[in-house]
């Protein structure tokens, strides 16, 4: 069946990059093992980017750990602020005199929810116990990322065995399929369980037919401490689990929560989850799934899967070469890397398994990917897997645009809707501000913007609206979306930027507007004490993400026609505005307005870079700035800089935009070397997603480049890899560019617009301007000329 499909496609014209006509192979990828998982960070992911879940392929005590995205303690009515303004204007004449420390040492009091454990949560997990005792031959584990499908093959006394898992989209299930060629089948047991709550039991199983198991519970809400009582017992999401069980062959027998099978040849494990947070009848809605999958052949029902899926992997196709490596195991390839070796195409395949990743924990109606986007095993995860608006959520979806996965992006911007209406509860208790809104530097499923820390280093960053802001007018940009641009962006722009009109103050020594209290996550500085300090008087992230947010403003009234007196007050506003990019003594670009010392001076967080960096007011227009942002980089990695998986990956996308082919080679080995486990995900450490995707984002960024108001075509190719295409990018303007490369030179460029348009082109020294028209491919040789 599969070489039929393969055929079928191949006639399509899906995939490949090689001659006009667009005919297309499909290139292999697949991430493969010769052993079971023996940890949850060798485990594959699979999810339809609301279900998720861990596959181990243990052939004798298999091992699903499950994941649904709202499975979260907590509820909406949590409060939306503390403090008040008289507290911000004590805070902000405490700065004005210089007492940094005691702003540091009282802020959070006045105005943070103290930290409480409000996680992102496991639902659980399935576990397969195999009753006969097998020798385990020819194993292989695997993830084909072209069909999102994991698979485990073995034998065993001479006898097949198989087991397939993916996440479906379109039936809303998880599936399992069993299936042996031993004359007397398979026994074995199912059963889901889930880990306590602290201590708190909040699931209970039972069995609501001969072939079926049910897990219902909630999600408990606990105080700040792992032995706190819950605060309220009924309070969080509630939730089912359902399994279900169809066999050809075979006995299934109901036992006590769990299901016990006898001669099974094949079978087909069906999981569905619903919770009260998408619907109060949510059981109901788990009966209508699992109704709607009688009759379906398993077979049927990954075709359907493979077909919505490949749909969106399938827009983007990247080679180069070496895939001869594809006869060892995924992990042997990086233990090859991590002693010095070179393998290009295991970076296509990381490139690629972002993309994977995003469509499988992130789809139009979902919540967005979260920290660790939807796989987590735990009750209480690292850093809550929840959101951080401080780089980490933003990071996420830096590859959505750029790498063809544009509706992927549709969570974040639900999100940050419903963030912006508490946020202006937020403004107007917290901070006396009466229009716009605010959002700190965390927050969870219930899209709370108030400060959630008890340390000013990270929790009294006022800019998570800002920085989402960016994302609502990138997408305008990339898709010329001019009705988004009307309902969605331009109202979420404005709604940040009436708020920056409102904070911001009046400095009486340089007569600017300035920004305060800032300070630069989640670095700190020297103040005249020698002491460490966080809080201070304006600081360059904050003062380049103002910006922004005003220059994005005033665009997007340009573009919509807008011309009132809000507009005339951004003008004025950002016209004196505080510089958010101002060089030191030394060459590097300030983190804050005064030229401190770092008491941490590789710090992993380059904040002051943000210009350069999702940002674009560094470019190649201003030279010093770009050397400045270079030295930057430099003193931070001599000190131990970019230590962790995601920063890392921001430093590829810094490289990128410095056009620093060889910086860039460097720093993809050593997040391979680093920063990547066996089965590929990012480790901070421990597991954070935001590394594959920034890793994702900023390959494509080495290939094209579409900020500077012009499409500069491999701008900073990595030298080991040579020759090589990648189609399926896109250009700002709602352009898809093709571009095949040989020997580190630029041989072809396919260029398709949705609209007539002109577009300026840069290759090395070579710029010219293009006329495409709508729909139309056009093909460009090395030298940018115009081909049949």
């Amino acid at each position: 069946m599969k070489q039929v499909r393969i055929f079928i496609i191949a006639l399509l014209g899906l995939t490949f990059f090689g001659c006009q006509q667009q005919q297309r192979t499909r290139i292999s990828n697949e991430l493969w093992y010769a052993q079971p998982a023996s940890k949850w960070m060798e485990a594959l992911p699979v999810g339809n980017g609301r279900l998720g879940a861990m596959v181990f392929g243990d052939p004798q005590n298999e091992r699903i750990q499950l994941n649904e995205d709202s499975m979260w303690p907590g509820g909406p009515d949590w409060g939306n602020s503390r403090g008040s303004v008289e507290d911000l204007e004590h805070f902000r004449a405490l700065l004005r005199e210089g007492k940094a420390h005691e702003v540091d040492a009282q802020y959070m009091d006045r105005f943070s929810y103290k930290t409480v454990i409000r996680s992102h949560q496991t639902m659980g997990d399935l576990f397969i116990d195999f009753k006969e005792d097998k020798k385990v031959e020819d194993y292989k584990r695997s993830l084909d990322l072209n069909n999102a499908l994991v698979e485990v093959d073995y034998t065993s006394k001479g006898d097949n065995y198989s087991e397939k898992v993916f996440a479906s989209k379109v039936d809303d299930v998880l599936v399992i399929n069993l299936s042996t060629t031993a004359k007397g089948g398979m026994d074995f047991d199912l059963r889901l369980d889930r880990p306590e709550d602290h201590g708190h039991k909040t699931i209970t199983t039972s069995n609501p037919s001969d072939s079926e198991i049910s897990m219902m519970g909630m999600v408990t809400q606990y105080g700040g401490k792992k032995d706190a009582q819950p605060l309220e017992i009924d309070y969080g999401v509630k939730f089912e689990t359902r399994l279900k069980v169809v066999n050809a062959t075979g006995q299934v027998r109901a036992v006590n929560g769990s299901l016990s099978l006898e001669g099974v040849k094949e079978a087909t494990i069906y999981i569905v989850c619903n919770t009260s947070y998408y619907s109060d009848d949510y059981v109901a809605k788990n009966d209508k799934s699992l109704k709607s999958l009688e009759g379906q052949s398993f077979s049927g029902i990954l075709e359907k899967h493979i077909a919505d899926y490949s749909a969106l992997y399938d827009r983007v196709s990247f080679e180069l070469g070496g895939n001869e490596l594809d006869s060892l195991p995924t992990d042997a390839r990086l233990k090859r890397i991590k002693d010095g070796d070179e393998d290009a195409d295991l970076a296509v395949k990381l490139f690629q398994y972002g993309r994977y990743l995003l469509i499988s924990s992130s789809r139009p109606g979902t919540n967005p990917a979260n920290l660790q986007g939807i796989w987590n095993q735990h009750i209480e995860a690292p850093w809550n897997a929840d959101y951080h608006l401080n780089i980490n959520l933003q990071m996420n979806y830096w590859p959505a645009e750029v790498a063809n996965l544009s509706e992927l992006h549709m969570p974040l911007f639900d999100f940050g809707d419903r963030l912006l209406e508490r946020g202006k509860i937020t403004a107007k208790e917290q901070y006396g501000i009466d229009r716009g809104a605010v959002m700190h530097h965390a927050t969870d499923l219930w899209a709370a913007p108030w400060m959630r820390a008890d340390m000013p280093y990270w929790g009294a960053w006022i800019h998570g609206g800002g920085w989402l802001a960016q994302h609502y007018w990138e997408h305008y940009r990339f898709t010329h979306d001019k009705l988004f641009l009307q309902e969605r962006a331009y109202p979420y722009l404005k709604s940040i930027s009436e708020f920056y009109l409102d904070w911001l103050q009046k400095d009486e020594n340089s007569g600017k507007w300035i920004s305060y209290p800032e300070m630069s996550p989640e670095n700190s500085y020297l103040s005249a004490d020698g002491n460490p300090a966080a809080m201070s008087f304006g600081a360059a992230m904050g003062h380049q993400i103002i910006a922004e947010v005003f220059e994005n403003t005033l665009e997007a009234a340009k573009v919509l026609g807008i011309n009132d007196g809000f507009v005339k007050e951004v003008n004025t506003k950002l016209e004196d505005l505080y510089p958010g990019v101002l060089i030191g003594k030394d060459g590097r670009i300030l983190e804050w307005n005064q030229d401190y010392e770092e008491p941490e001076k590789g710090h992993r967080h380059m904040s002051h870079l943000y210009a350069l960096h999702p940002g674009d007011a560094i470019t190649s227009k201003d030279k010093e700035a770009l050397a400045a942002a270079q030295k930057t980089i430099d003193f931070r990695l001599q000190h131990g800089g970019a230590g962790t998986g995601w920063s890392r990956a921001w430093m590829i996308n810094f490289n990128a935009r410095l056009l620093d082919a060889k910086s860039a080679q460097e720093n993809i080995n050593k997040l391979m070397q680093i920063s990547i486990a066996d089965n590929l995900f990012d480790e901070h450490p421990p597991f954070q997603i935001d590394g594959n995707f920034g890793y994702t984002a900023g390959v494509a960024e080495l290939l094209l480049q579409s900020h500077e108001g012009f499409l500069r075509l491999l701008p900073a190719l990595p030298a080991n890899w040579g020759s090589g295409a990648i189609n399926g990018l896109v250009a700002r303007g709602n352009i898809t560019v093709d571009l095949e490369w040989k020997d580190g030179n630029l041989e072809k460029v396919g260029l398709l617009a949705k609209n007539d348009t002109e577009v300026p082109l840069v290759y090395g020294d070579i710029n010219t301007e293009i006329h495409l028209k709508k729909d139309q491919k056009t093909w460009l040789n090395a030298k940018l000329e115009k081909v049949d």
